[in-house]
């Protein structure tokens, strides 16, 4: 079987990724590529590291004729898929990239990305997309919301000891550090390597970010009861990857069992030996997520380190993961490459 695919937004970092990592896969072949901004280029001439490759040429997503394919990747912007995906053929499955499908309450929604959601019957439709805690669903899904990568970072982390009541949820501390790449690709001042380079700096503080809408919507199903996490994250000057270092009171070697359980069978989630932690380097260019626990001097302390690429397993590769499922192909499929190293 061969499943036929469109990327939108195929000139962005997640398209781009997509295409490198679908260009491994055995059953999917990419059909069309929309970049509106560089339609009628080659993707060669937008990605020269992907030459190399046979691919269609851009277009812009109007020219895309939907009846042609079997799913559709979402790289887009923020707020552009909602209308989109609405008027997709209802046989077309759907991977959304973006923030517009994540959130279930539509109050949630406006409240942290500042507009109303235009396809709140979508919405309630999309099944978010973290692989490893919505299998099940996402393998019957229609339209797959996939996470923050922030989020997906933190709650590799955290999910488990929520749900086996191990850490203090009223006691949760989330220290990020990303890669510059999670900024997207567009111009921005604030990003030029003069600005970034030999810096560390703290954004969206105070409990600002908008992956905070995720964490409050999971982390509060879980518990049974609203929780609020403090969460700051810090761009760092390099390329592509995220580390969480999470600061919780609870019995480390509890912590670091019950992780070690609970991801024992998965592809791709490792937890180290007790008391290594991992580096962003040891994930970097793979679908991989490394976990780490240590304890405290402080007795009854425990601090959990979560990293992953956020191009990858933090995007493309998860919406990957999750296409395999929908469409019926191995979950590992196109996504088993080691991390690049140096």
């Amino acid at each position: 079987m061969t499943a036929n695919v469109a990327i939108l937004g195929a000139s962005g970092y997640t398209g781009a990724e997509l295409v490198r990592l679908i260009a491994t896969h055995p059953g999917i072949r990419i059909t069309a590529l929309s970049a509106d901004r560089k339609a009628g280029q080659q993707m060669a001439d937008v990605f020269p590291h992907l030459r190399h490759l046979d691919l269609p040429v851009l277009a812009t997503i109007e020219e895309v004729d939907f009846s042609k394919i079997d799913l559709v990747f979402c790289a887009l912007p923020h707020g552009l898929s909602q209308a989109l995906v609405k008027g997709l053929p209802r046989s077309v499955k759907v991977v959304d990239l973006g923030a517009d499908f994540r959130l279930r309450d539509p109050a949630a929604y406006e409240k942290w990305y500042g507009a109303p959601h235009v396809a709140k019957e979508l919405q309630a439709e999309a099944v978010y997309g973290l692989t490893e805690f919505y299998r099940d669903d996402i393998a019957k899904a229609r339209l797959v919301a996939g996470t923050g990568c922030n989020a997906a970072t933190v709650q590799f982390a955290l999910r488990p000891l929520i749900t086996a009541g191990l850490i203090d949820l009223d006691e949760i501390i989330c220290d990020l550090k990303n890669g510059i790449s999670g900024a997207g690709r567009s111009l921005k001042e604030n990003m030029l390597f003069t600005e970034r380079s030999e810096d560390v700096a703290g954004y969206s503080q105070g409990g600002k970010h908008r992956h905070l809408g995720e964490f409050d919507q999971e982390f509060s199903v879980l518990a049974g009861r609203p929780v609020q996490i403090v969460f700051t994250p810090h761009l760092v000057p390099v390329n592509r990857g995220i580390l969480a270092t999470c600061y919780l009171k609870g019995d480390s070697k509890a912590i670091h069992a019950a992780l070690t359980d609970r991801y024992a069978a998965e592809p791709f989630i490792v937890v180290l030996p007790y008391g290594q932690v991992p580096a962003m380097s040891h994930v970097q260019g793979s679908n991989f997520a490394h976990i780490g626990v240590t304890g405290d001097r402080i007795p009854g302390r425990a601090l959990v380190v979560s990293t992953l690429d956020n191009l990858n397993k933090g995007s493309s590769g998860q919406a990957l993961q999750n296409a395999n499922l929908m469409l019926g192909f191995e979950e590992t499929a196109g996504l088993m490459a080691p991390p690049v190293f140096p």
